[in-house]
Parts: C-alpha cells; structure tokens; sequence
C-alpha cells in the first residue's frame, strides 16, 4: 500500500499533471468569457434584428398553464423546453470550437516551421576525392589528404 502512495504522489506532483489542472481551470475561465459574450454582446443585436427577441427567454411550455416569462414557469415547476438557452449554448459551443480550431492551426503552422528548418549539416566533402567524409575530419579516411583545418 505504501508503493501505491508513493507512485501516486509522483504520479499528482509531475509536470503533465499540473499543466492539466491549469489547463482546467483556464478551459473553465475561457468557456465563462465566451459564454457571457454570447449572451450579453452577440445575442442582444440578433434579438433585436429579429424583432426585439431574448432569446434566453424563448420556451415552449408544456403545461396547460400560462406563464408570462420562462422564469416564472420554471419556479412554478411547470414542465418547459428552453429551446432559447439552447441556442444560445449551441452558439457558445460554435464560438468555443473556432477559436480552439484557429489555436490548433496557428499551433500546427508554427510546428510545421519549426520542423521545415534545415538540420546542420554532418558531413562534408573532400576537397582531393570528393567522396563525403565527417565534418570534423582532419584527413581523409579515402585518399588520407589533409585537410584545412
């Protein structure tokens, strides 16, 4: 049992563990930024191009009584289908998934420049014989000429 602890504890006290917690809790604070600009910044001009719609209070109620707000039906417990936070959610999830698509790609671009630098060359040419030979050699290993230092 003792083993078990200390593998865990080496386990929660590595690297890749911390960069997930922080990775959490910035996903956490991301999704709360994008959810508040949907619904305070982007949904308010599209409710008002439609006709001055909130679309958090869009529902469908299920129930033969009749509710002025989704609020009210809600604390009343009448069954409703909010269809408008769905929306909203929906939109929320699209803004989500472009940003994380332009990130992923600005990350694969800047990779795949990084592996399309040239590596330094290993070898070099002998200047007598002209068959290739280790970049720090001294003499040929072929034609055993000096070379330039």
């Amino acid at each position: 049992m003792k083993k078990f602890f200390q593998e865990f504890k080496a386990f929660a006290t590595k690297g890749n563990i911390l960069d997930l917690a922080v990775a959490f809790m910035l996903t956490t604070a991301f999704g709360q930024i994008t959810q508040s600009f949907v619904k305070d910044v982007i949904m308010p001009p599209i409710g008002l191009l439609l006709g001055k719609v909130d679309f958090a209070n869009l529902y469908i109620n299920l129930t033969s009584t009749k509710y002025p707000t989704l609020a009210a039906a809600k604390e009343a417990g009448a069954a409703v289908i909010s269809y408008g936070a769905f929306i909203n959610t929906v939109i929320n999830f699209i803004i989500v998934a472009l940003v994380l698509f332009l990130i992923v790609k600005a990350v694969n671009k800047a990779a795949a420049k990084k592996e399309a630098a040239p590596a330094a060359p290993t070898t070099k040419e002998c200047p007598y014989c002209f068959t290739n030979i280790p970049i720090k050699a001294t003499r040929c290993p072929n034609c055993t000429s000096p070379l330039g230092g």
